[in-house]
């Protein structure tokens, strides 16, 4: 994933005049980062998966944003697939907050008070799924397709849930096959918060 925020010192029309700021996302798979490759998508032509995972990336940046401290901005955030290998919406999201925190870092001087950071908590992502009868965490592409049961979690560093997408591929799946797959999601989205913060180092917003 190659993930990117840039700001827009403007705000969509039906935010204008309201003293908050907006997060955007667009999501792309770039053509070879799959096989065969996949048609750019053009203009208006954009598939369903496209937009339904464009709307997911964007709820949850901005499940920890405070949007009034961001003042009358927009934030533009870019998540561009490379190479294609399951998990990559869950990818941008934990990629892309990497990306927003290094992009409002930036320009925190200009915002109406700088001392009031526009994010509240971290937010990170993870794909489990239960594998050959067992739970797995962060399928890759084959796992994905053979899963009898997928799930992508998403969950702030405190540990409070934004979002959760879970199926059953022609199958179904218990309680506790449901409190196996949150536990080891948790686990898995506790050490992508510590990367997190690893690769942001000293840029790092919260105690």
């Amino acid at each position: 994933m190659l993930c990117t925020a840039s700001v827009d010192p403007k705000v969509p029309d039906w935010l204008l005049g309201k003293g908050k700021g907006w997060i955007t996302v667009e999501y792309n798979m770039l053509p070879h980062s799959t096989s065969p490759r996949k048609a750019r998508e053009r203009g208006l032509k954009m598939d369903g998966r496209t937009t339904e995972i464009q709307r997911l990336i964007g709820r949850s940046l901005r499940s920890v944003a405070d949007l009034a401290a961001l003042g009358e901005r927009s934030v533009l955030v870019d998540c561009d697939v490379i190479e294609a290998d399951g998990g990559t919406r869950t990818a941008s999201i934990t990629g892309g907050f990497i990306a927003l925190v290094d992009c409002l870092r930036s320009i925190q001087k200009e915002l109406p008070d700088p001392r009031r950071f526009p994010l509240t908590e971290s937010v990170a992502a993870i794909s489990v799924g239960i594998c050959d009868g067992k739970p797995a965490l962060d399928l890759d592409y084959k796992q994905d397709v053979d899963a009898d049961v997928d799930m992508n979690v998403v969950m702030t560093g405190s540990g409070r849930f934004v979002e959760i997408q879970g199926t059953g591929e022609e199958a179904t799946f218990s309680d506790d096959d449901l409190a196996a797959l949150i536990k080891l999601a948790k686990s898995g989205i506790r050490e992508l918060r510590e990367l997190q913060k690893k690769s942001l180092g000293k840029a790092w917003p919260f105690q």
